[in-house]
């Protein structure tokens, strides 16, 4: 982060803004906001600032601005177009530690001024480090279409339960766990249809039968096959949400930046022949922490059920009597093949696809391979780098043509993406003269062929 961002609290407090003009107009505005005294100090005033200092809601000093006029404010603006002025002023409050903002300037601010959605007191800042104001002011717009005013209104509610709440329940996760359920229910649902009323009266009843030893749960949830833009909004919320994380080797880092920022993380990734915890003890400490009452986030690449061992894993939670959920992901195949401008599928050239794990639980290899090897079919194979010369062997043998064209797509979808092309007699010689890392996803069929034609990951 270029700046630590913050809530001040500046309600009664000496504000001073050097500028007179609509700019500074604007600023004055959003510290009144705030409840800020406000000083203004500039030779010549807009009418907007004219008109706030006739109606005693600021002070103006109309002057050129001296060193003399920083006194121990709380914060300083600058909002004139003279940049030897903005600089001074600037250099000024750094001298008195006093935060700044030069407006158009971050090079001269200790601070800068966001995008703000406002549905207090429920507040949202978006800056881009003044780099980019416009593109904040765009996110801000896309922000206010999306958040009701309501939740201001929802956020005081909360606010009036708050001491009950801390008195029923002593653990502050059991508190995340009550308010989280508020929120995300029919309690919010009435406050946005303005039921505010009976809102309270759901809200009072929650808490009266609330337990703080209530069983936890599970989310096992599909983390995509790297670019955390393939998330459900499912997935990111059950995320957020989550007070443990136990995450695989193939969850991207970009994905784990979107998880709960206090959550507990627990790595239970597996390699070939190197499980750091093994799946049946993954099971236990699933049921293990749901029974504690933690709400646990089992976070996979890809999706859970396809090659990702979710249907164990529920197994043992059902047995258990833990509740779950399970969110989808866009598996590897259709992630990492649409990246590639392959499609699985086209009627040209593949009427089917079927996806195949090249690592069986008993460490082989043994596949149907007479049923594999056909025209007209796309072939995906998950976790076979390694048995890659095996396979190109076995397909061969049941009678597919050594010229058919594979691909060979390395950290799929993310910004490591990288793909080999090759045929079915090529590939073991790929694969040993090429340094190529897991995850690596082996496409095998004719929609290989497309892929110069149809790639727009890399144009």
């Amino acid at each position: 982060m270029n700046y630590l961002p913050i809530f001040i609290d500046i309600t009664q407090k000496p504000c001073l803004v050097v500028g007179g003009g609509d700019i500074a107009y604007r600023k004055i505005n959003l510290l009144l906001k705030a409840n800020a005294q406000v000083i203004c100090v500039a030779q010549a005033c807009c009418e907007g600032i004219t008109q706030l200092a006739k109606n005693n809601k600021i002070t103006v000093i109309e002057k050129a601005f001296e060193s003399s006029d920083i006194k121990s404010q709380m914060l300083i603006v600058s909002a004139t177009n003279d940049r030897a002025l903005n600089a001074q002023v600037s250099d000024l409050a750094k001298d008195a530690n006093i935060p700044v903002n030069v407006v158009d300037s971050p090079d001269l601010c200790t601070f800068i001024m966001p995008s703000i959605v406002d549905r207090s007191p429920i507040v949202i800042a978006i800056s881009s480090a003044g780099k980019a104001p416009v593109l904040a002011r765009l996110i801000r717009a896309k922000l206010e279409s999306t958040i009701p005013n309501a939740y201001g209104r929802l956020a005081e509610l909360a606010g009036s339960f708050r001491e009950q709440v801390k008195a029923k329940f002593n653990n502050i996760e059991d508190r995340r766990y009550f308010w989280e359920k508020a929120f995300s229910g029919v309690v919010a649902e009435k406050v946005f249809s303005g039921k505010v009323d009976e809102a309270k009266l759901d809200l009072q009843t929650q808490l009266d039968e609330s337990s703080d030893s209530e069983m936890g749960e599970v989310y096992l949830v599909g983390g995509g096959p790297g670019d955390p833009d393939l998330l459900t909004f499912k997935a990111l919320r059950l995320m957020q949400q989550a007070d443990v994380i136990l995450y695989d080797r193939l969850v991207s880092d970009e994905v784990m930046e979107l998880v709960r920022r206090d959550a507990e993380l627990i790595y239970v990734g597996k390699e070939r022949d190197n499980h750091s915890v093994p799946q049946d003890g993954i099971n236990q400490l699933l049921v293990d922490l749901a029974k504690q009452g933690r709400r646990v986030c089992r976070l996979k690449g890809g999706d859970p059920f396809i090659f990702g061992r979710g249907g164990e894993e529920i197994e043992t939670l059902a047995e258990n009597g833990v509740p779950f959920q399970v969110v989808p992901g866009i598996t590897a195949a259709s992630g990492c093949s649409t990246y590639s401008g392959i499609p699985l599928t086209h009627r040209d050239y593949s009427q089917s696809c079927r996806f195949v794990t090249g690592h069986l639980k008993d460490g082989s290899m043994n596949l149907p391979w007479s049923e594999l090897a056909v025209e007209q079919q796309t072939i995906v194979f998950y976790m076979a780098l390694k048995g890659a010369p095996h396979l190109s062997e076995q397909l061969q043998t049941h009678g597919m043509r050594g010229d058919m064209p594979v691909a060979l797509v390395e950290k799929g979808t993310t910004p490591e993406h990288k793909v080999h092309t090759t045929t079915l007699t090529k590939l073991p010689d790929l694969v040993a003269n090429e340094t190529i890392h897991a995850p690596t996803l082996i496409i095998v069929g004719e929609v290989v062929k497309l892929r110069e034609k149809l790639n727009w990951f890399d144009a």
